[in-house]
C-alpha cells in the first residue's frame, strides 16, 4: 500500500482537496486498498481552511510516505510549515505541490535547479523571489525527478491522474478519469489556456460556429462552412467573427486544430500522420508548420517534452 500525505496548514483552499478524489477513486477500483491517504500538519488537530471550515488532521511523523502533496493557502505559509515541509521531503519517495503550493517547496528549497509550474497568476511572482527554479508558467504538471508541481485550481486532478499512471498504468489513469466524469487526463505539457477561453465570443450564434469546430476538427472548416452553421453569408459571418473575437476564422481554426493535435500528441501514441488527419491538417508537414509558428517546436519535439515523466520504456514506445 502506498501512504500518501496531504500537508494541510491555516488558509489551505478547500479545492486542493479535489486532489483527493482520484485516489479515492483507485481505491474504489482495485481489488484492495491501494492509497492510504492522510490529513497531515504539524500537531494534528483541525486546520483552518480559506472559506473557514476546519480539516481534522494527523499529526506528521517521521514514517516513509511514497507521495507528500503540499496545496495552496490564501496565507503564506509559516516558518513552521516551511521547515514541515523540508523535513517530510526526507521521509517520502516523491513530493508533489499544487497550485500556490510551489511557492512553499520553493521557499523549503526543493525546486532550486528543478523545472516547475504554478498558477498562471503567480508564475512572475515564483520565477522574481526564487531566481533559482526554472518556471514553465505554460504547463499544465511537470515531474522533475522525485519533485511534481500542478498549475491551479483543477491542474491538481490532472498531476493526480498522472502520479496514478506512474503507479498503476495508463488503462488504470484513464479508468479513474472516467468515473470523476473528465473528458480526458490533461498531459502535463498541455497549455494552461484554452482556445475557446480566450476567444470569448458574445453571441450564441458565433458560441455554436466554435463548439461545432472543435467537434469537426477533421472536417472542412473554411468560412462558407462555418457562415452555413451560423447561418449568415460569408461576408456576414467573417465580420460578425472578427467583432467578436479578434480572429479571422481562419487564424481561429487553426489556433483549434493545433489545441487538438497537441492534446493527442501528449496524451496518446497516435503516430504523426493519423494526429494530422484527425484534426484536419491533412498531412504531417501542414501541421509540422503549424506548430513551428505557434510553439517554435515540431510535433515530435513537443510529444517527447510531454513525456518525460514517463517511464524509459514508455517513452520508446511513444517513439515508435
Amino acid at each position: 500500500m502506498r501512504k500518501i500525505g496531504f500537508i494541510i496548514y491555516p488558509g489551505y483552499q478547500p479545492m486542493g482537496l479535489a486532489s483527493t478524489a482520484p485516489f479515492e477513486m483507485a481505491n474504489r477500483q482495485a481489488a484492495e486498498q491501494v492509497y492510504d491517504i492522510r490529513m497531515l500538519s504539524k500537531h494534528g488537530g483541525l486546520v483552518r481552511t480559506s472559506v473557514g471550515f476546519h480539516v481534522s488532521t494527523v499529526r506528521f511523523t517521521e514514517e516513509p510516505y511514497d507521495l507528500i502533496v503540499v496545496g495552496a493557502s490564501m496565507e503564506a505559509a509559516s516558518p513552521e510549515t516551511i521547515e514541515l515541509v523540508r523535513h517530510a521531503r526526507s521521509h517520502c519517495r516523491r513530493i508533489a505541490a499544487t497550485c500556490h503550493g510551489a511557492f512553499v517547496l520553493a521557499e523549503a528549497g526543493l525546486l532550486d535547479g528543478r523545472r516547475a509550474t504554478t498558477h498562471w497568476i503567480r508564475a512572475g511572482e515564483l520565477r522574481a523571489r526564487y531566481p533559482n527554479v526554472r518556471v514553465e508558467e505554460d504547463r499544465i504538471f511537470i515531474a522533475d525527478g522525485p519533485v511534481w508541481t500542478s498549475a491551479g485550481m483543477t491542474a491538481g486532478i490532472d498531476l493526480a491522474l498522472a502520479l496514478i499512471e506512474e503507479d498503476l498504468g495508463l488503462e488504470a489513469a484513464r479508468t479513474v478519469a472516467r468515473r470523476l466524469v473528465l473528458y480526458h487526463r490533461r498531459a502535463g505539457g498541455q497549455s494552461q489556456f484554452s482556445s475557446l477561453l480566450e476567444l470569448e465570443p458574445k453571441s450564441d450564434r458565433i458560441q455554436s460556429v466554435l463548439t461545432y469546430a472543435r467537434r469537426n476538427l477533421a472536417a472542412r472548416l473554411g468560412v462558407g462552412d462555418l457562415a452555413d452553421v451560423a447561418h449568415l453569408s460569408p461576408r456576414q459571418f467573417s465580420r460578425a467573427f472578427l467583432a467578436e473575437t479578434g480572429q479571422t476564422p481562419a487564424k481561429a481554426v487553426e489556433n483549434l486544430r493545433l489545441e487538438g493535435a497537441r492534446a493527442l500528441l501528449e496524451d496518446t501514441n497516435h503516430a504523426i500522420d493519423v494526429v494530422a488527419h484527425q484534426t484536419g491538417f491533412g498531412d504531417r508537414n501542414r501541421m509540422r508548420r503549424a506548430f513551428l509558428r505557434a510553439y517554435g517546436q515540431s510535433p515530435q519535439a513537443i510529444r517527447r517534452q510531454s513525456r518525460g515523466y514517463t517511464s524509459t520504456k514508455e517513452s520508446e514506445l511513444s517513439e515508435a
